[in-house]
């Protein structure tokens, strides 16, 4: 099938992949979240979804436009992929690449000329797919926090 955007009917098998994703997330957390996100102006967020022939999701995409500083990026707003995930037996079939496609488009339709994202230092695969589908690596960075 092809990709679509997520609607109010996609949020329990949605959120049920954004808990694969962000597994240290608590679910009413990742409830939460995409109710605000289905309930943001496309023109400031999207969430495309991979469904597939038996009519499950198989793979998710948000994005945002970001209009603060995004490190890396020289212009403002910036398209920004918040969180890309495809489930593991459908890895390497090209839907991480068709999801991101429809994120290009969608930050385009919005004047965007730049989109940036994140992965965790020890996320080798995440770093991977960005690199192999055309990001470059602009930054390095380990957060540290002391208790007063």
């Amino acid at each position: 099938m092809p990709i679509r955007v997520a609607t109010q009917s996609d949020l329990q098998s949605w959120v049920a992949l954004r808990a694969r994703l962000w597994s240290d997330t608590p679910l009413d957390q990742h409830r939460t979240e995409a109710r605000e996100m289905l309930a943001r102006s496309p023109a400031e967020g999207i969430v495309f979804l991979d469904v597939g022939a038996q009519g499950g999701l198989r793979a998710f995409a948000e994005a945002a436009l970001r209009h603060d500083h995004v490190n890396g990026c020289e212009t403002s707003p910036v398209a920004f992929l918040e969180g890309i995930f495809v489930c593991p037996n459908e890895q390497g079939s090209g839907i991480g690449r068709d999801l991101l496609a429809s994120v290009q488009s969608w930050a385009r339709e919005r004047g965007c000329s730049e989109l940036a994202s994140d992965a965790h230092l020890g996320n080798v695969a995440s770093q991977a797919f960005h690199l192999a589908l055309g990001f470059e690596e602009t930054d390095r960075v380990v957060y540290f926090r002391k208790v007063l």
